[in-house]
């Protein structure tokens, strides 16, 4: 059975995609084992001892300095869950509820929160076997965390709420008897240890940084498809130009082209056929390389969120100490995934104008929109309108959430990060970047048969390949959504960059 295993400081984004998308199981080592029952036996005295401590003897948020009995902790913890399950709108997609599972488990799993043992297993239970949280997208300001997603997490441990079992939509605590799991009855402190902390955003965001380092991957097979059609200049590429810059993406993204490009007879030399290229061909190891370079930032990012504590308060067993800090505030993340919504658009807005070159007869010289019989037909002319279209939401999409700001809690959160919009925002840009690359791809791809194919290059005839086994030359007008998803199908499964990566190497 895979495993992973669970210490709060060592999770990386490659276990989360394996937890997440193939079904590895979790457990905790027996270390962090040791931190959570050392925590929670703080959190148990100072209950016993009826001390004022923010979130355990007392009311959260304006509620700070109403004092909580012993006998009244097990409602506070009821109640804080019932009363912020306020999500709204379309739930997240099962690997997006797994991922926010494991990255709690590993926060709690760091003994800086002070839930019991058994709650926590009761977590992993869940996540080992299949029972998914339903968990609306919307509703959380990224501080104090995300607590509104999180708390419909909760609901379905406590047997509320609605879960996804085996593929099957049901309430949660029959998810739980049908998975053979009991609710748990939460007392001091656990239901705020489950519910505050930048777990949502992050996991979204961590999903979106792994496939974006592979979409960029995919923006380098593209670029280099259609430079191909367009019998580009690789001289441009030249990895004495891009050294001298220094900029490491800028390096890997020059490299990749030549390496896929590598044999071809379809490109030219400075001088060839003209002296130079257009931006869009030319500054495409430039635009794909700071995109690349921003990813790397945002993943090295991330992966130290992944393995932070960020609820409140914070327990530090060794000392006795309960401090009420601000871990949970998600602008780490929130410039980090505005940033990345950024880096992700860009990458669209270079396609397409690639896309607009194959198309335009008067800047790519090829037929006018990929057509024999123009004015019969249409060819390619509405598929540049939809990348268009794309291009231009992603725009909209791009404006930073964490620029803004609204006050909640009567004015004493008066900050907050917008952190999970700002992974929402970058998630969707994704989507749309996937669906520009595919019609780039496919407008490459008859560009090249148009352009009377003499032979392509390793990489690129890989992919060549891999498109015409599941689209053919468009001589007469088509459904051509069909033929974009039928693209978009192979981006999604990587299986063009791991065939490529096979004959030619790693790529960048």
């Amino acid at each position: 059975m895979n495993k992973v295993y669970i210490d709060g400081k060592s999770l990386t984004i490659e276990d989360v995609v394996n937890v997440a998308r193939n079904d590895y199981k979790v457990e905790l080592t027996k270390e962090s084992q040791e931190k959570v029952i050392k925590a929670r036996n703080i959190v148990d005295k100072f209950v016993d001892e009826e001390k004022t401590v923010y979130g355990i003897t007392t009311g959260f948020g304006k509620f700070s300095d109403v004092v909580i009995t012993k006998e009244e902790t097990k409602t506070l913890q009821r109640n804080l869950i019932i009363s912020h399950s306020c999500g709204v709108g379309e739930c997240f997609e099962e690997e997006i509820s797994r991922t926010i599972m494991l990255l709690r488990i590993n926060n709690l799993a760091k003994g800086n929160s002070g839930i019991r043992l058994e709650t926590l297993n009761n977590l992993i239970k869940m996540l080992n076997k299949g029972v998914h949280p339903l968990i609306p997208q919307k509703g959380s300001l990224g501080a104090s965390g995300d607590l509104a997603p999180l708390s419909h997490m909760v609901l379905v441990m406590i047997g509320e709420g609605e879960a996804i079992y085996k593929g099957e939509k049901m309430s949660g605590i029959d998810a739980l008897k049908k998975a053979d799991i009991e609710p748990v009855e939460l007392t001091s402190k656990e239901g705020l240890a489950l519910i505050n902390g930048t777990q949502v955003m992050t996991a979204v965001g961590a999903l979106t940084v792994y496939d974006a380092v592979n979409l960029l991957k995919t923006a380098d097979i593209a670029a280099s498809l259609t430079m191909e059609a367009l019998n580009g200049i690789v001289t441009a590429f030249d990895k004495k130009v891009h050294e001298v810059r220094s900029h490491q993406g800028q390096i890997d993204a020059a490299k990749n082209i030549l390496n896929i490009l590598n044999n071809s007879n379809m490109t030219t030399t400075q001088g060839e056929i003209r002296v130079q290229d257009a931006y869009t061909l030319r500054c495409t190891p430039q635009i794909h390389g700071a995109s690349k370079d921003a990813i790397d930032y945002i993943k090295k990012k991330v992966e130290i969120e992944i393995n932070a504590a960020t609820d409140n308060p914070l327990i530090f067993p060794d000392t006795e100490e309960v401090i009420s800090g601000g871990n949970f505030h998600g602008q780490p993340m929130a410039l980090s995934f505005d940033f990345l919504a950024i880096a992700l658009a860009e990458i669209a807005n270079v396609s397409e104008r690639r896309l607009e070159r194959l198309v335009n007869p008067a800047l790519g010289g090829l037929p006018a929109f990929l057509t024999k019989k123009g004015g019969l037909n249409s060819g390619f002319m509405i598929v540049q309108y939809s990348a268009a279209a794309l291009v231009s939401e992603n725009k909209v999409l791009a404006h930073p959430a964490s620029v803004d700001s609204i006050p909640s809690s009567a004015n004493q959160e008066d900050h907050v990060s917008m952190g999970t919009i700002a992974a929402r925002k970058a998630r969707e840009i994704m989507s749309n970047v996937r669906k520009v690359l595919a019609m780039e791809m496919l407008g490459a791809v008859q560009g090249i048969d148009l352009n009377d194919n003499k032979g392509l290059g390793i990489g690129t005839s890989i992919a060549y390949e891999l498109i015409r086994e599941k689209t053919k030359t468009i001589e007469e007008d088509t459904i051509m959504y069909k033929e974009i998803n039928k693209c978009e199908d192979l981006i999604v499964s990587n299986i063009i960059v791991d065939k490529i990566e096979e004959k030619i190497g790693k790529l960048n």
